[in-house]
């Protein structure tokens, strides 16, 4: 069986295990106050061009997105996301559960359009019962989307702009960062991102680590008393160092761009062959997930060969599925793919 279901099936890249090995019997302090993460705190601050940065380690993308728009809102507000965004469709009410209202614009392709998220705003304060309302309190946007696509650095300025003109935080799901940044034609950068938003946060678990996600808060916007709220929300890892070890490893020598030049790589490499045979796409993703839209009984047949992603129901006959490379895909696994297909 090959699979393509998702980029984090395999455990973690060699030189983060190795790393870990090394230091097993190492005695370090607890909660994120190591050496590890503070070296990897400033290498990631040194990666963003960001030297005021706060940088925190949690474990996992549900983890960071709840606590991160929890702790920035007041309890009156919500976020505002894409309808596909992955608080607004795969998340659980995860955002909802800590009080606060997901409200959606519609996504093109994934993406948030900055005129769409100023007509909601505009519609919300012409609005004479606002007060009755949950207000729009900070933007969220994933990089890449849900869909694999990228915005462009105008398209985040864009988004900027509008969120200067209302005083609303920028937050930017970064859970595939690494393939976003080493994605062909992309020209945003980490620095871009770290300019362009308030928050946002680099992912590990979907690229190359163990588990874990990089908080970084870019604009001396730290909420108040973080810490004691990540223990609030249970995503104080006691053996933080952890993390703290594995961002360390990614952020030396570039591990951490060029591993998920792989994912690319490979991924070009499927789509090159899914366009050569004529398959339909549901949409161009420029990084490591491919939409294709196949026939019911032409899936059910492949699922006996290789394990993909259900994405969605076309029609009656058709369904998308997805097809997903990572920083751990192999050319002779695609090769295969492209054999049976």
């Amino acid at each position: 069986m090959l699979h393509f279901v998702n980029d984090y099936s395999e455990c973690a890249h060699e030189e983060i295990l190795k790393k870990i090995a090394e230091i097993n019997y190492e005695k370090i302090n607890g909660y994120g106050s190591d050496h590890y993460c503070d070296s990897a705190k400033e290498k990631i601050r040194k990666a963003c061009d960001c030297p005021a940065a706060d940088v925190y380690f949690v474990t996992g993308g549900t983890q960071t997105n709840q606590l991160v728009i929890d702790t920035m809102l007041m309890p009156y507000e919500g976020v505002v996301a894409a309808d596909t965004g992955h608080v607004s469709v795969h998340e659980a009410g995860a955002i909802e559960y800590t009080g606060h209202k997901v409200l959606t614009v519609p996504g093109k392709d994934g993406k948030m359009c900055a005129a769409d998220l100023k007509k909601l705003l505009k519609i919300f304060y012409a609005d004479g019962n606002h007060e009755h309302m949950v207000f729009p309190g900070m933007v969220y946007i994933s990089h890449p989307t849900e869909y694999g696509t990228l915005y462009t650095r105008a398209e985040l300025q864009a988004l900027r702009t509008v969120c200067d003109n209302y005083k609303l935080p920028l937050y930017l799901d970064g859970a595939r960062l690494s393939y976003g940044l080493t994605a062909d034609g992309t020209d945003v950068t980490m620095k871009d991102i770290a300019e362009l938003t308030d928050v946002f946060y680099i992912g590990g678990t979907k690229c190359g680590a163990l588990f874990g996600e990089a908080i970084v808060f870019t604009k001396n916007n730290t909420p108040a008393h973080f810490i004691t709220r990540v223990k609030q929300h249970g995503a104080l890892l006691a053996k933080g160092w952890l993390l703290g070890v594995q961002f360390d490893v990614l952020f030396t020598d570039g591990l951490y761009e060029r591993i998920g030049r792989n994912a690319i790589d490979t991924a070009e490499m499927l789509k090159k062959a899914l366009t050569e045979k004529g398959y339909r796409f549901l949409l161009t993703s420029p990084t490591n997930q491919i939409l294709i839209i196949l026939e019911n009984a032409r899936m059910e047949e492949l699922a006996e060969k290789v394990a993909f992603s259900f994405w969605e129901t076309i029609d009656d006959t058709h369904t998308a599925i997805r097809f997903c490379t990572s920083w751990a895909t192999k050319k002779e696994d695609v090769a295969a793919l492209i054999e049976i297909l």
